[in-house]
């Protein structure tokens, strides 16, 4: 072996990763993007929950938990209840992640050292039942606390706190976003490099007509992958869907039309499956860390919230926990809805004005 001719190979190789920019944009953007992702954005301390207080005592004593509950900085007040009952729906519809139950007689039970405050927690989480069970010793009267034994944490919709029943309806999500953005992301590429972009150019096919029937098949393929997971998922952890099974479907296509159209968008982009493959991962990494499926999403920053509602499986995690979970319908979450609906309209757009029936 020849060490001239080693050292040519090598220099040879150097050169040409320096001209493919998008292979050194990942080599320098992921490390980067996994440093600040799991040293500023993750933070598997949930702080700020959205929550509500039905005090019905209304004393001296009980506005003063109050005071205090939301002093701790793990809930914050974002909607106002009388009776428990208002934080049972705002709960179902997913507005509050903690409801706190103060009844009339607070003082006497605290008195007689009985189940003085009750916590309803949105167990369809299970890092929300987590951090709503430090609730159970919280500061009162200059300095006294409420023992644990008088504050019942009462976690609705998974009260055994079965990860799987957690993990399933999220891993719908994950799925169809690798699986979907991945496919298409390769299509246009995939074309140009056997030569079949050229047959395309010759026809009559518009670029909007081009798109849409290159997503059609993959929407079939994806609700496929929708029935295996809730079939598995029932059979295997008995996992429950206590919203309706077409809630269920609407809000999977709506996730995989979004996926279909960002990975058009990146075809478009990418010169070669290689790189369209990159920047797939790219894309999907956030997507996974951010969206609420393995780290609390309320946990992270707020600017790191506001660049998470950007993604699409973010939504989609809120609208799939709803309906399998809570039995939420699809009205009581349309924010999330109008959000996907947006997204997947903005991708296409930009992928039908980018792609050009033309050889580059």
């Amino acid at each position: 072996m020849n060490l001239q001719q080693v050292l040519a190979v090598m220099w040879k190789e150097v050169r040409q990763m320096a001209r493919d920019r998008m292979t050194m944009a990942m080599m320098i953007g992921i490390p980067t993007m996994q440093l600040l992702l799991f040293g500023y954005a993750i933070n598997i301390d949930v702080r700020n929950l959205p929550a509500a207080v039905a005090d019905m005592a209304d004393t001296s004593g009980s506005r003063t938990f109050v005071q205090d509950l939301f002093a701790t900085g793990v809930v914050r007040p974002v909607a106002s209840a009388q009776l428990p009952q208002d934080l049972q729906a705002l709960l179902h519809a997913g507005t509050i992640k903690v409801g706190v139950v103060i009844p009339a007689d607070f003082e006497r039970r605290r008195a007689e050292g009985r189940e003085a405050v009750q916590v309803l927690v949105d167990g369809s989480d299970t890092s929300v039942q987590a951090a709503a069970r430090q609730l159970a010793l919280m500061p009162l009267d200059g300095g006294t606390a409420i023992p644990a034994t008088q504050i019942a944490v009462l976690p609705l919709y998974n009260p055994a706190r079965i990860s799987a029943i957690n993990v399933v309806p999220g891993l719908i999500g994950v799925i169809l976003t690798m699986t979907m953005v991945m496919f298409t992301a390769m299509s246009i590429v995939r074309e140009r490099e056997r030569g079949n972009l050229e047959l395309l150019i010759t026809t009559p096919v518009s670029s909007a007509a081009l798109m849409v029937g290159k997503v059609l098949p993959y929407i079939a393929a994806g609700l496929v992958q929708v029935t295996l997971v809730l079939l598995l998922g029932a059979l295997l952890f008995q996992v429950p869907i206590r919203g309706g099974l077409f809630d269920v479907y609407v809000v999977s296509a709506l996730l995989v039309v979004a996926n279909l159209s960002l990975g058009l968008l990146i075809s478009t982009l990418a010169k070669t499956q290689f790189q369209a493959m990159q920047m797939a991962f790219f894309l999907f990494l956030p997507s996974i860390l951010l969206s609420g499926f393995m780290f609390p999403f309320d946990g992270m920053p707020i600017i790191v919230q506001w660049i998470a509602e950007v993604l699409p499986l973010t939504h989609f995690m809120r609208l799939i926990r709803g309906v399998m979970l809570r039995g939420s319908d699809m009205e009581s979450m349309w924010s999330d809805l109008l959000a996907l609906l947006v997204f997947t309209v903005a991708m296409m757009s930009f992928a039908t004005l980018r792609f050009r029936k033309r050889l580059d």
